[in-house]
Order: structure tokens, then sequence, then C-alpha cells
């Protein structure tokens, strides 16, 4: 498969926005069309939003049926009240979703933690993800709770979130300034595509000004995270071919570092150079290559 317009262009097949619901929570999704194609699932990560796959999706749009949702607490879904937000919650709004719009078998791309919610509905649903694809996927974090007691963690846990409810959210005066902010993130993006990312990223206050999209209690740890041994087990539970798909200059304990990768009945590694953690951005034309091979 080759892509059928310019790789870096935003405005290839227009997407057009969808909601549903999961645990009540009004969720949203892009959808790129062409449903009667092999259906492909785009998860962002964390603090991220839907777009940010726009350029990885037109390169894709005319073969498969490309859809990206905005995990909730992240750009248009509704935020979450009076809980955390976990790992396995993100897996059920997925879950659901893949339900709902008839999505099964579906080929699942996820980056950063939205690798690590791919991987973790491939182990827990084999029969419904046809082929996977992890860029810059987080894996096997150390455990920063191995050296503390059950009330430790928990009061940790607790002091944690309430300094979150003092937390104000950054405010821009104006969009460019938040613009800068964006680009300043990643040194790698181009001003064009950085711009992209914050006008979808960002609302405009009642006063004028910018804030981000996201909730701030994304920032909150859950107490209790999915043991190592669980996560390995979910891994090995996954049946269909696996790309993990890294950057020579991306995050530490991704997916396929240390030893992991034997995990994956059938997976694969490959490091992207001259990239960093949004390697579908940093080096476009290269992964939209490897994930084309792949399919």
């Amino acid at each position: 498969m080759k892509p059928k317009q310019d790789i870096n262009s935003v405005n290839p097949r227009k997407s057009t926005s969808h909601i549903y619901y999961s645990q009540r929570l009004r969720l949203h999704y892009l959808d790129w069309g062409n449903s009667d194609k092999p259906h492909m699932l785009l998860v962002h990560g964390v603090q991220d939003h839907c777009h940010t796959w726009d350029w990885f999706a037109a390169a894709f749009a005319d073969d498969y049926h490309v859809v990206a949702p905005d995990l909730r607490g992240h750009g248009d879904s509704e935020w979450v009240r009076g809980s955390s937000y976990h790992q396995l919650d993100y897996a059920y709004d997925l879950a659901q979703l893949v339900r709902q719009t008839s999505l099964s078998p579906v080929i699942v791309v996820g980056h950063s933690m939205g690798g690590t919610l791919a991987a973790l509905l491939a182990g827990l649903y084999p029969n419904d993800v046809a082929k996977l694809v992890l860029i810059e996927g987080v894996g096997l974090w150390p455990d920063m709770f191995d050296e503390t007691t059950a009330a430790e963690r928990i009061r940790s846990w607790i002091d944690n979130t309430r300094s979150l409810s003092g937390r104000l959210p950054k405010r821009y005066e104006t969009l460019e300034q938040a613009f800068e902010r964006m680009h300043e993130a990643n040194s790698h993006l181009s001003a064009e595509r950085a711009r992209h990312l914050t006008i979808h990223g960002s609302n405009q206050n009642e006063d004028g000004t910018y804030t981000w999209k996201y909730d701030n209690y994304t920032h909150a740890f859950p107490v209790y995270r999915i043991p190592p041994a669980d996560t390995i087990e979910t891994w090995q539970s996954i049946e269909c071919s696996t790309l993990c798909i890294n950057a020579s200059a991306g995050f530490g304990h991704r997916i396929g570092q240390n030893d992991t990768l034997q995990h994956f009945r059938h997976g694969q590694l490959i490091d992207i150079a001259d990239a960093g953690h949004w390697t579908h951005h940093d080096q476009l034309e290269a992964v939209v290559a490897a994930v084309s091979a792949f399919l």
C-alpha cells in the first residue's frame, strides 16, 4: 500500500466527528470513512488528542477505515468526575468503541500510553485485533512503590490527588503563546504541525485566554497499578503480529526494550533514527513506510 496523496498534508480525505458513550461519559472520535475497508484504530497518548494522528491517518485513509478517539479527559471527550484516570478505564472505553462501532477485526496503532492501551486491548481480546503497531509504547516502567508499604502508597496517592485540586491550568494570553509552548515542548515539530496541534488541543476561555483541553487530573496516578506480571501475561496472550517502533531519542522503558519483545509471540522491533518520542511526527515518512510494509 502506497499513500495516494501528499503525506504531509492535513487536508486529505476529510474526517468527521462522532460521539459514543462509555460508563455514562460522552466520548469523541474522528472517523475518516470507508467503513467497508479494513478497520484501523489509532490511540493517542496521555495529555494528547485524536488530531495527533491527522498526518498519519492521511496516509491510510484511502485504503482503511481509520478511527481515532479522544480518550476520556482528553481532547473533546468528557472529563471524569470523582475518580482517577486508570489504564483499565481507558481500556474499557476502547473496548466499548470497538464493540459499538463494529470495528472487529481491527488494526490497532497506539502511541506512548496509547501503545500500552493498544497492547492491553490486544491481549484481552485477541480475536478482535488483526495487527498491532506500538509507537514508543510505554512498557514495564519501574514501580516507584517497590520499597514502600501499602499505607505509604495510599497516603502518597491521597496527597498527590489532593494537590491537583489546587493546580490551576496554565493560561495563555493568546493562541500564539500556546503555539510557542507546543513548539518548545517538541522542537522536532514543524511550525505548521505545532500550530495545527495547538488549535485542536486548546480551548479559548471566557476571558479570551487559552488553556489545553485535557483534564488536569490526568496527572493523577492510580493507587494500584497493573502488576508487571499481569502485563506480561496479557502481552503473551496477544495472537496477532506486533510491530514495535521506537525512536533513537525516545523515552525509556518502551515496549520492545529491555528484552520485553520476548513476551510477544509474533513481535518485531525497529528503531527510527533522528526522532524523539513523537516519532510519527518527527519522522512521518519513515513511520508510514514501516507500518505500510508491516500491513
